[in-house]
């Protein structure tokens, strides 16, 4: 496999204090082994009694923290004056609390962009730029969010994906086990609920196997790209976790003595885009409105926009060329009834919540960890430097709060939320964190913040998808014509600058959101002092599409931004 970007990450050291707890498991209180005299029974009623009632006030001292993650959610939600989508929970919290309009995520793929939230750290700080390295890997010692939690006398403990699959939601950052199994309801396994599916996904899996090799594990052998079945809600793993985050609350809350930190992960509207056949009848195919711009930017970078990589390995999807518009329909459709899937089961989280009485103490933050391309500007999936790809889903409820009801236009970013959740805590920052804790807008969600928000990505091009097109065998497989495809629009544009381990290796892109524009800068990333290969620059205030690169037509506006990127995340706070 072909191992990208060179430079090495700025190792980061523990913070100090305490010792976080090892993992407890729920059934922890054992019976007395010997019957105890009755007036010894009459003291331990009254201590019992006296350490309740601290206990209770501890818990309502200590806020509680709900995190719930949602991966490849797109602001697509009713809240977000989607026209179309069925979001009513969703909508319900946003209007209880307070909705980020611009929040931009530091990566647009799930492990960078995930590792950068429940670190703190920016991607340059982790050196996370893919999905193959594990977090640890590269900062085995950087404190997480909820291990920071743990330290200060929280229980935290997790359903479904959080850091990353890969990871096994890195078990260092719990100290308290999830509940695993509930009786009557069974783990879903192979994504799929019809057995036509699962079959087309083995089948799959052994005709790529015969074909290409082991470069068919990297991702090439896929079963169909969504499902749509009249099934229970548990009967898919969103729903599956769902119940097992409800039955984990339950146990967290049975003894009210210590705060608790639940976090539960929900893989859709990731694909594959499989929900239970209600949620696709809230949808009429024919009134769902696709992209409107389907074309890459005039004069935008040639590396910016990927093949669809991802999408074009499931079952059914052209290998090359455009989709369909009955496909592309189709697929929006999968899309929106997985978004008012997971709607549904957050709904259910948060009633969770009132049932066991601690709605009214609980910190509650949605965020999604980067958006997801429809078709526009031609690309289905994740993995780009532009708006429909860095623009991400993020509200907060809290119980003090005064904002409620409103929506900020204020540029926030993921990294912000480990410093703002600390703050709302009432524990302290940790030195390592480079994101601005929040809370302020909390009250007052019009006042100024930060000027821009910053994020970055690898030649999309070459390295959109989460197995890398360039991983090795690649090229032999029918992979080969994309990349060759890809390579021959960089190549027309670069001329005399095309070189291929450097593009192919070293290329980054950074962008910066400020208020009106966003800049697109390519370089190579092993020298920050590197003049930049190409330049994009796009006007929101007439372009809120980006449809057009205006670098070459505003040099000083660019020269300007341009120095404002080059003073870095710090200057913009």
């Amino acid at each position: 496999m072909n191992e990208p970007f060179e430079r090495q990450p700025r190792l980061l050291s523990p913070e100090p204090g305490p010792t976080p707890n090892r993992l407890k498991r729920f059934k922890r209180n054992l019976p007395l082994p010997i019957a105890p005299p009755r007036n010894m029974l009459r003291l331990i009623l009254t201590l019992s009694l006296v350490l309740l009632s601290q206990s209770v006030d501890y818990a309502g001292e200590k806020l509680n923290v709900l995190f719930i993650a949602v991966d490849d959610l797109r602001p697509e939600l009713g809240c977000y004056e989607s026209p179309i989508a069925k979001t009513p929970h969703l909508d319900q919290l946003a209007a209880d609390g307070l909705l980020f309009n611009r929040a931009y995520c530091q990566q647009a793929i799930c492990r960078p962009s995930r590792a950068s939230l429940m670190t703190g750290a920016r991607p340059d700080t982790t050196g996370l730029y893919h999905n193959y390295v594990s977090l640890r890997e590269l900062q085995p010692n950087i404190l997480t969010l909820p291990e920071h939690f743990v330290a200060n006398g929280y229980d935290a403990a997790y359903c479904g994906k959080i850091f990353h699959q890969g990871d096994t939601d890195d078990g260092r950052s719990w100290n308290r086990e999830s509940v695993k199994r509930l009786d009557g309801i069974r783990k879903p396994k192979g994504g799929y609920a019809l057995p036509e599916n699962l079959k087309m996904k083995s089948d799959n899996m052994k005709s790529m196997l015969a074909k290409y090799g082991e470069a068919a594990r990297r991702g090439l052998a896929a079963g169909p790209a969504y499902e749509k079945a009249d099934v229970a809600d548990t009967d898919y793993v969103d729903g599956y976790n769902t119940a097992m985050a409800i039955a984990t609350l339950k146990e967290m809350t049975q003894d009210n003595e210590t705060p608790f930190f639940l976090a539960m992960g929900y893989k859709l509207p990731h694909l594959n885009w499989c929900a239970p056949s209600k949620y696709w009848d809230l949808y009429d195919a024919n009134d769902i409105p696709m992209a409107v711009e389907t074309d890459a930017p005039e004069n935008g970078a040639a590396m910016g926009l990927h093949a669809s990589f991802e999408l074009r390995t499931r079952a059914g999807i052209p290998k090359i060329g455009p989709l369909s518009p009955e496909l592309s329909r189709k697929l929006k459709h999968a899309y929106l009834a997985s978004v008012s899937y997971v709607d549904a089961q957050i709904g259910k989280l948060i009633a969770a919540l009132e049932d066991a009485g601690v709605r009214d103490n609980t910190v509650i933050v949605v965020w999604g960890d980067h958006g997801w391309h429809l078709g526009d500007m031609g690309v289905w999936g994740k993995a780009t430097n532009y708006e429909i790809a860095t623009r991400v889903p993020l509200m907060i409820w809290a119980p003090d709060m005064k904002a409620r009801g409103a929506t900020t236009d204020a540029l926030v970013e993921l990294v912000d939320i480990y410093p703002t959740l600390c703050e709302l805590a009432e524990i302290n920052v940790p030195e390592h964190t480079e994101g601005t804790s929040f809370k302020p807008l909390m009250n007052n969600p019009n006042q100024p913040w930060k000027k821009a928000a910053f994020s970055q990505y690898p030649n999309p091009a070459l390295r959109e998808w989460a197995a890398n097109p360039l991983s090795q065998g690649m090229r032999e497989t029918w992979f080969g014509p994309l990349i060759e495809q890809v390579e021959e629009r960089i190549i027309n544009q670069q001329g005399k600058a095309w070189d291929r381990e450097l593009f192919e290796q070293h290329l980054m892109g950074y962008t910066m959101r400020t208020d009106r524009y966003r800049l697109v800068i390519w370089k190579d990333h092993r020298d920050p002092s590197a003049s930049p290969i190409y330049v994009e620059l796009f006007d929101h205030a007439n372009d809120p599409n980006e449809t057009k690169n205006i670098a070459n037509e505003q040099p000083e506006l660019t020269s300007q931004l341009m120095t404002q990127w080059n003073a870095g995340w710090e200057a913009a706070r």
